[in-house]
């Protein structure tokens, strides 16, 4: 340390990040100070504003700072962010967001090409692999091989003849380096022993005697099976190219069946679908390995070339703990630096607990916790100091002994030199913590507020929602629930399963459980989901635009409409901001964009509706002495009583309600937009939305994900309440609190990838605990205390 005259160095004053009255969402002049080159926890009740402050706040002004580093030009080009809601924020350093956001699912993004690894190995084998077949293009599944021919012309006006050069690349021809095919199943489209005016057409909308029929009876015969059309007229109806037809004296064009659904159908975003178009559509669309590459998606050429015995097809589908053996084999100096890189990647890959999966897993396969791990793996051997890693629920998707392996990663993070901030829940990561900030006191607008700053100790010793739940031990059930019968599962084999044989139980809790990478999803989503009566409730994004809130997701927004339409005697449609109530100026939207060229594009309130969305004869219409803005600003809870009683009740509304708060989503406004809730928010939104659906079986994946300790009791809670109404509930599920609370358990490992997809154990709680033979029944006996 750099001392003049005695004293310190003023360079050395700045040792904490200073916040200075943030507002942000729910925040209420919330002033902290966070200690630089620490680990420090945000935890609370789900709602109470960590997020807000962590990302909304901190992380978000210093990604604003750094754009602005940049030209106006270059600024053009990336997300305009605004400056957070704050007085003073000083101390900040370079923020890196590692959130749960799912990895693009684009159809040729792997886990090797996300991590880099692939472009390594490509470059090894051009290096080493014999036979020699050209640089790394020749190994990437990205790039075609191509033959160019053309006369090119230098600067000095000297022609140069191209006759015929040949570019390698390794794409495989048939499936375009996807892996896969896609193909039609004919037998779910067209239903050959009947004929058209029998309804052989299966495609939803094609009604025997409808208007889409009527083309195709023009042109082959209408009252006879299509089985027994002859090859031409089938191919006609089929396959035919568009040609003009006069159908009943009117020309259209007649085109056939199978290009005509492909256009209408197959080949839009399946989620924009209708229902019953999108289960038409899942139904007749076959996924298939490609034969020509077997799924490698490379072409011939490229799986010739081999190191040790292995083509880089093969390399690839290795699980990454093998493929870092095979690497440790290679000895060639001249590849030294490179093997080292690999290594460390495949090695980083393995201490975060990813060592289970395979480089040519597809991105858009893996989950939230699995993809957040991705992206730390950029981050364990960076040279980078003095930054500031944010967190978003790291422990998510883990077992309580991989969390072990992530709070190690955590603290080497911060033993380089680093500020590592994390929202977290689980006690076992806010145990490590060298300072926690605890908010609350509880969630939405009653929460918003530090109710504690400290150490993990005085934490526990707190009077807060967290410091008590901290103390909170599992108690096992005194009894668990008779099962009614079985869902048999016989012979899973995908992914890793080795050919299980399980009985889940019916009419009970059941918990599938297993450390990170043992097979829990495929078990569950490859053998059950399926079946009929089967409800999977997932975290996958819901789709919406930002107009889209929980009022309308839920439908809860139309017996609003009607009630205040009836009350006020005009038309429900004024009611909603995507229609005639719509404000004028913003269409409804509540604020203006404004593209300013090259400049950043502004987004603003608006100021004729205040970004309240409604024109202003809307909002002059009152109901129970609020207006409809009014109405959708409140949160779950307080509309629920709103909607229960005295003149503005409304049976319909309040049964939405009650189900949301059912799921702990009481502290969530009606009008909040949707693409700002979490991955659990969501779930619980779609559980909300399933309770009164006619599903016999409930599948939960993780639904403690984003609950404080405190919220995973009423999560319980609704279990029961589903499980007693008649229901079957399968939940995947790490937590140990779940898990003591369940009736059932099937425990997958022992291990991870290839060293899992067995049961190792199913049974009751009490018998997991007594056994302790597998990891999970050690923990789970830890935490009961048992």
């Amino acid at each position: 340390m750099d001392r003049h005259d005695g004293l310190v160095h003023a360079a050395d004053n700045h040792d904490f990040i200073t916040v200075q009255g943030a507002r942000e969402n729910n925040l209420k002049d919330v002033s902290v100070e966070i200690p630089k080159r620490r680990l420090t926890v945000f935890t609370g009740v789900s709602g109470s504003g960590k997020s807000s402050l962590v990302f909304g706040t901190i992380a978000a002004e210093s990604r604003r700072l750094i754009d602005e580093t940049y030209s106006t030009f270059v600024q053009g080009f990336m997300p305009n962010l605004p400056r957070p809601d704050v007085d003073a924020l000083s101390g900040l350093t370079t923020a890196i967001l590692v959130d749960q956001e799912r990895i693009g699912a684009n159809p040729r993004s792997t886990l090797g090409t996300v991590t880099d690894a692939n472009a390594m190995l490509r470059s090894l084998f051009s290096r080493l692999g014999q036979p020699y077949i050209g640089g790394p293009t020749a190994f990437s599944f990205n790039i075609p091989t191509t033959k160019v021919g053309g006369v090119s012309v230098t600067e000095s006006g000297k022609k140069n003849v191209i006759k015929q050069q040949v570019y390698l690349g390794g794409m495989c021809p048939q499936c375009e380096g996807r892996g896969t095919v896609s193909d039609l199943d004919l037998s779910a489209i067209v239903d050959e022993s009947k004929s058209l005016e029998e309804g052989a057409i299966l495609v939803p909308g094609y009604t025997a005697d409808g208007w889409m029929v009527a083309a195709f009876k023009a042109v082959v015969p209408s009252d006879v099976p299509v089985g027994k059309l002859t090859d031409e007229q089938k191919q006609d109806l089929l396959y035919a190219e568009p040609r003009k037809v006069k159908v009943e004296k009117i020309n259209m064009t007649y085109e056939g069946l199978i290009p005509k659904i492909r256009k209408s159908m197959f080949s839009k975003d399946p989620d924009s679908l209708q229902p019953h178009i999108k289960a038409f559509v899942e139904r007749a669309a076959v996924f298939g390995e490609c034969a020509t590459c077997e799924g490698t998606r490379l072409n011939e050429s490229a799986r010739t070339s081999k190191i040790k015995g292995l083509d880089i097809g093969e390399v690839c589908r290795m699980q990454v703990t093998d493929l870092a053996a095979w690497v440790r084999t290679i000895d060639d100096p001249g590849v030294a630096p490179l093997v080292a890189a690999l290594l460390h990647l495949l090695d980083a890959l393995t201490e975060i607990g990813l060592g289970y999966l395979s480089l040519d897993r597809p991105s858009g396969t893996l989950s939230g916790g699995e993809a957040q791990r991705t992206k730390m793996v950029r981050h364990l051997g960076s040279a980078l100091t003095d930054v500031t890693y944010v967190f978003d629920e790291p422990t998510i998707g883990l077992h309580p002994h991989d969390i072990e392996r992530m709070n190690a990663v955590l603290t080497e993070l911060r033993d380089k030199g680093n500020t590592v901030l994390v929202v977290e829940h689980k006690p076992e990561t806010i145990a490590i913590a060298d300072h926690v900030v605890d908010m609350g006191p509880a969630a939405g607008t009653s929460g918003g507020e530090v109710v504690f700053e400290g150490t993990y100790a005085d934490l526990q010793a707190a009077d807060t929602a967290t410091g008590r739940a901290l103390a909170y031990r599992a108690s096992l059930k005194e009894q668990v629930r008779e099962r009614t019968g079985v869902i048999e599962v016989r012979g899973a084999s995908s992914h890793n399963l080795q050919d299980v044989d399980v009985d889940l139980p019916t009419g009970v809790l059941t918990v599938v459980t297993g450390v990170a990478g043992s097979g829990k999803s495929s078990l569950i989503h490859g053998s059950v989901a399926g079946r009929e009566g089967v409800v999977v409730v997932d975290q996958s994004a819901i789709k919406g635009s930002r107009r889209s809130n929980p009022a309308t997701y839920t439908g809860l927004l139309e017996p609003i409409r009607k009630a205040f339409a009836k009350a006020c005697g005009v038309k429900p449609a004024l009611f909603s901001a995507n229609s005639e109530g719509a404000c004028p100026t913003c269409n409804g939207a509540g604020v203006i964009i404004t593209e300013l060229g090259f400049m950043d594009t502004v987004s603003t309130p608006c100021e004729d509706c205040g970004g309240k969305r409604f024109q202003a004869a809307v909002l002059e219409l009152r109901w129970g002495g609020l207006n409809i803005a009014e109405v959708l600003d409140l949160p779950v809870t307080e509309a629920l009583a709103f909607f229960s009683e005295g003149e503005t009740k409304t049976p319909a509304a309040a049964a939405i309600l009650a189900r949301l708060e059912d799921v702990g989503l009481g502290y969530l406004r009606l009008g909040q937009p949707l693409n700002t809730l979490s991955g659990g928010e969501r779930q619980r939104v779609k559980l909300a939305m399933n309770m009164k659906g006619d599903g016999g079986v409930f599948v939960l994946d993780e639904p403690t994900t984003g609950l404080h300790l405190k919220d995973v009791d009423n999560l319980l809670g609704l279990l029961d309440r589903l499980v007693d109404s008649g229901k079957t509930v399968i939940v995947i599920e790490h937590h140990q609190a779940v898990m003591a609370h369940a009736d059932w358990i099937v425990d997958l490992g022992p291990g991870a990838g290839h060293d899992g997809g067995r049961i190792v154990f199913e049974g009751t709680p009490a018998a997991l605990i007594a056994d302790r033979s597998t990891l999970t029944g050690q923990h789970l006996a830890d935490y009961v205390d048992a």
